[in-house]
């Protein structure tokens, strides 16, 4: 069974950054896209960042060229480096793996994991 681990979130005050890191334990294969999303209190989870297999990145309006995602493909890891940080981007965090599953050279079905989440508090 896979089970997605973030780490890195906690509380920062505004301008400041924070890296959080989402690693998956178990096997994984077959990855397509790796991303983050948020939800803050009384709000819908909304997408923050992916990446695909390919690198190809896409990143929310609000979060561009503040945040970054980056992958290590060796450990099946995703992070979330947070710059220039607002009191708007608290919300929990959470990682999501995408991907499908192969059999015999055939795509039989896909997979869509997730992470437990992270708090991210920005105050002062």
């Amino acid at each position: 069974q896979v089970q997605l681990v973030e780490s890195g979130g906690g509380l920062v005050q505004p301008g400041g950054s924070l890296r959080l890191s989402c690693a998956a334990s178990g096997s994984i294969i077959n990855i397509r896209t790796m991303g983050w999303y948020r939800q803050a209190p009384g709000k819908q989870r909304e997408l923050v960042a992916t990446i695909t297999s390919g690198g190809y990145t896409n990143y929310a309006d609000s979060v561009k060229g503040r945040f970054t995602i980056s992958t290590d493909n060796a450990k099946n890891t995703v992070y979330l480096q947070m710059n220039s940080l607002k009191p708007e981007d608290t919300a929990v965090y959470y990682c999501n793996y995408q991907g499908v599953v192969v059999r015999s050279s055939l795509t039989v079905g896909e997979y869509d994991y997730w992470g437990q989440g992270t708090q991210v508090t920005v105050s002062s």
